[in-house]
C-alpha cells in the first residue's frame, strides 16, 4: 500500500526518534501529562527566581521537584510503569506529590514573609500556584490509586468461609 506525500507515517514505520516524540505527544495530551509538565515548568521557574533572589537556601526544593516531575513524565510517557510492575508507581507519585505540596507551601510562606526582594516574592507567588497544581495532581493520583487498589482487592479469589454447621469440632 503506497503512502501519499501528505499522510503521516504509521507509528510502526516511523524512525526511532519519531516514535519517541509520538510517545511524548500521546502522554502530553492526557491530564496527568499536562499536570506533570506544569509541575516541571513551574518548578524550573521557581528555581530561576530563587537563584536571582536572596532566598538562595530554598533553591534545592524546586530543583529536586523539577527533576522528579521530569522523571515521572519520562517514565509515564515511555510506559515504564507498564514494563516494571514491581514498582508501585502510583504510590510513589502520590507520596512525592503530597511531600512537594507541603514543602512548597511552607517555603512560599517563608519567601513571601521573610525576604524583601522581588525575586523572592515572585518565587513565593509561583510557589503558591505550584502548591495548587500539586494538590490537584495529588487528588487525581489518589483517585487512580484508590481505583487500582479496589481492582487488586476484587481480583483476589474469594476465600471460602466455613459456616457454623460445617465447623470441625470435637464435641460430636
Amino acid at each position: 500500500m503506497e503512502r501519499c506525500e501528505g499522510e503521516d507515517p504509521e507509528p510502526a514505520e516511523a524512525p526511532p526518534g519519531a516514535r519517541l516524540l509520538l510517545a511524548f505527544k500521546g502522554f502530553l495530551s492526557s491530564r496527568k501529562g499536562l499536570l506533570l509538565l506544569a509541575q516541571a515548568t513551574l518548578s524550573f521557574i521557581i528555581f530561576i527566581c530563587y537563584i536571582a533572589s536572596t532566598a538562595a537556601p530554598f533553591m534545592m526544593v524546586p530543583l529536586l521537584t523539577f527533576l522528579v516531575a521530569l522523571g515521572f513524565f519520562l517514565s509515564y510517557s515511555l510506559k515504564l510503569n507498564e514494563k516494571f510492575r514491581g514498582i508501585y508507581w502510583l504510590l510513589g507519585d502520590f507520596l512525592c506529590g503530597i511531600i512537594a505540596a507541603i514543602i512548597y507551601f511552607a517555603i512560599s510562606i517563608a519567601a513571601v514573609s521573610k525576604y524583601t526582594d522581588t525575586a523572592s516574592k515572585a518565587a513565593g507567588v509561583f510557589g503558591f500556584i505550584t502548591t495548587i497544581v500539586y494538590c490537584v495532581y495529588v487528588y487525581f493520583t489518589f483517585n487512580d490509586l484508590a481505583t487500582f487498589l479496589k481492582q487488586e482487592d476484587s481480583s483476589d479469589a474469594p476465600k471460602s468461609q466455613k459456616s457454623e454447621n460445617d465447623s470441625d469440632s470435637d464435641s460430636d
